[in-house]
């Protein structure tokens, strides 16, 4: 698949973060990966996300799902759907209420523009993620991300 790269955004706003790439697949298939909790440590571009350890096979509105995580030290985290439109949008946050939000906006019926953002806005641990240079690194993270669900979606590579 060559040099794949996501377009960084930048938004002006430290707490929001935003890529976009474009993936070679209707809508509806990106979708069906994005609301399958248990792709997320497949297509996770931090390398943070190891596996889902309960939940839906599929998310909807309101559900909650549960990932073991590892950034320094292992632990786990329940997520819940905060946005959900089939085909179009999917965002989840967790305690700490910063978002993950995927858009989808069909191109074409087998082409469609992924945009995925970090928002920690809601959040009152803004402090805690300068602190941890967690901004810069969010745009690297989610652009890997972008990456490796394109390549999935595409070739069905995990990596």
């Amino acid at each position: 698949m060559g040099d794949i790269r996501a377009e960084i955004h930048k938004t002006g706003i430290n707490e929001f973060r935003s890529c976009s790439i474009t993936i070679a697949r209707p809508a509806a298939e990106i979708f069906k990966i994005l609301s399958d909790p248990k792709m997320h440590s497949v297509i996770d571009g931090s390398n943070s996300v190891k596996a889902v350890n309960w939940g839906p096979d599929k998310l909807s509105m309101g559900a909650k799902f549960g990932m073991k995580m590892k950034i320094g030290i292992r632990y786990k985290i329940t997520n819940i759907v905060t946005e959900y439109k089939e085909n179009e949008v999917i965002a989840w946050r967790h305690l700490g209420r910063w978002v993950w939000r995927y858009e989808l906006k069909a191109l074409s019926p087998n082409e469609t523009l992924v945009t995925e953002s970090f928002d920690s806005r809601p959040s009152h641990l803004n402090a805690w993620l300068r602190f941890r240079n967690a901004y810069d690194y969010a745009d690297i993270a989610i652009a890997k991300t972008l990456v490796r669900l394109k390549r999935f979606a595409e070739t069905g590579e995990a990596k």
